[in-house]
């Protein structure tokens, strides 16, 4: 059974770095494209980022694009989201999760994590 567990959110102020990490294990971790997600309180959750399996290609939601870097670790079956100028609109609790592809549509991944809060201060 896959699991996925993320870890590494925290409280920071803002302009603040912080990077998750969601650590995969149950399957072959570089059959999976993974994604980010992330749900502000009160809203929907929606995509951040991407990676494809290999690590070749990386998308990202507008709302991140030149802050956040996605990357993966094959031989450690981890991926990361590294995150810098990060501002308070920022705070939600942050998701992974693995598919076939890498769609920017939470439900059409197939395994999907419990998450882990990231809060910035202003």
């Amino acid at each position: 059974q896959v699991q996925l567990r993320e870890s590494g959110g925290g409280l920071v102020q803002a302009g603040g770095s912080l990077r998750l990490s969601c650590a995969f294990s149950g399957r072959t971790f570089s059959n999976y494209a993974m994604g980010w997600f992330r749900q502000a309180p009160g809203t929907e959750r929606v995509f951040a980022a991407a990676i494809t399996s290999g690590g070749y290609n990386a998308y990202y939601a507008d709302s991140v694009k030149g802050r956040f870097t996605i990357s993966r670790d094959n031989a450690r079956n981890t991926v990361y989201l590294q995150m810098n100028s990060l501002q308070p609109e920022d705070t939600a609790v942050y998701y992974c999760a693995a598919g076939r592809n890498t769609y920017n549509k939470w439900d059409l991944y197939d395994y999907r994590g419990q998450g882990t809060q990231v809060t910035v201060s202003s």
